[in-house]
C-alpha cells in the first residue's frame, strides 16, 4: 500500500526542517516550515509512476507552492521513472519527483523548479489551517479505507473521553475544551445526545467510537494529543478551516541539491 512509502517520505521531508502530516485536506503528505509558514509543500503517493499519480499532482497545484510525486523505484529501472517523457512532463507541470526505494532511502529524480499554476487561495488556507489545527500525526499518508482522524475528530474524541463517567454541561467541560458547546450542540457524528436541559451524555454510538478510536484511554480522561481551543471545524466540508494567507513565494527545501539526474 501507499503508507508504505508515508515514513521514508516524511524522514525525507522533516531533514529540512518541515512538519509533516499525513492524510491532510484529501493530500497524501502537507508539510510546513515553523520559519516560513506561508510555503506549502504537498506530496503524493503512489506505488508506481503513472498518469494518475501526474493526475493527482494536478489537482493538488492549486493549493501548494512545492508538488511533489513520490513512488516506489522499480526494481529492474525499467519503470515509468526511467521514461524521459514522463520526467520532461513533470518538468513542465513543474511538480518533482522522488523515488522510493525498498531500503527506504528517498532519490530525487526531478525538482521542482517551473512556475505553478494561480493557486485556489480558498482550498490552500483550509490545507494550512487544518494542518496547524491537528494535534501530532496521527494518519499515515496514502490510506483510503478508514476516517481520518482530523482536528474536529480529536476535539469529539476528547469531549467524549471526558464524558465517559457521567454526562457533563459543556460549561463544566469548557475549561478544558472551550468549543465543547459548538461540537456537542453539532453532533456530527451522533456521539452525543442531550440527557437533561443543559446535560449532555454518550450515546451508544458515541461509546464505541471512543471504544474504537481511544481503546487505551482511560473513562474520563482526555485523551492524549487532544486538541483544546482550537476553532470549530466543520467535518462535512471534509477540508480544513478557514482564512489564513497565500503566497507565490517558490522555496526549496535544499536549493543546492536540485541537480536532477540526467534523463
Amino acid at each position: 500500500m501507499e503508507t508504505s512509502l508515508y515514513e521514508p517520505v516524511k524522514r525525507f521531508l522533516e531533514q529540512f526542517g518541515y512538519t509533516v502530516k499525513g492524510e491532510v485536506g484529501h493530500c497524501d503528505i502537507v508539510a510546513l516550515r515553523d520559519d516560513d509558514p506561508a510555503v506549502v509543500v504537498i506530496c503524493e503517493l503512489k506505488l508506481a509512476f503513472n498518469l494518475e499519480l501526474i493526475l493527482q499532482g494536478v489537482d493538488r497545484a492549486t493549493m501548494g507552492d512545492e508538488i511533489w510525486l513520490a513512488a516506489q523505484l522499480s526494481i529492474r529501472g525499467k519503470g515509468r521513472e526511467s521514461d524521459p517523457r514522463y520526467r520532461n512532463l513533470c518538468r513542465r507541470l513543474g511538480f518533482g519527483l522522488l523515488g522510493v526505494a525498498t531500503s527506504g532511502a528517498v532519490e530525487i529524480l526531478v525538482s521542482p523548479t517551473a512556475p505553478m499554476p494561480r493557486k485556489d487561495l480558498r482550498r490552500r488556507s483550509r490545507l494550512v489551517e487544518e494542518h496547524k489545527r491537528r494535534s501530532g500525526d496521527p494518519v499515515a499518508g496514502g490510506g483510503t479505507r478508514k476516517p481520518i482522524m482530523t482536528a474536529y475528530r480529536q476535539q469529539a474524541l476528547a469531549c467524549a473521553a471526558a464524558m465517559a463517567s457521567s454526562p457533563q454541561r459543556p460549561r463544566d467541560l469548557k475549561p478544558s475544551f472551550p468549543d465543547a458547546q459548538k461540537i456537542l450542540r453539532r453532533n456530527v457524528y451522533g456521539w452525543f445526545e442531550r440527557s437533561a436541559r443543559g446535560v449532555y451524555a454518550l450515546t451508544d454510538t458515541g461509546r464505541s467510537a471512543l471504544a474504537s478510536w481511544l481503546p487505551g484511554a482511560a473513562v474520563g480522561a482526555m485523551p492524549e494529543g487532544a486538541l483544546a481551543g482550537d476553532a470549530p471545524y466543520s467535518e462535512e466540508a471534509r477540508e480544513v478551516g478557514q482564512g489564513g494567507k497565500s503566497s507565490d513565494q517558490r522555496v526549496r527545501l535544499r536549493p543546492d541539491a536540485w541537480e536532477s539526474p540526467a534523463s
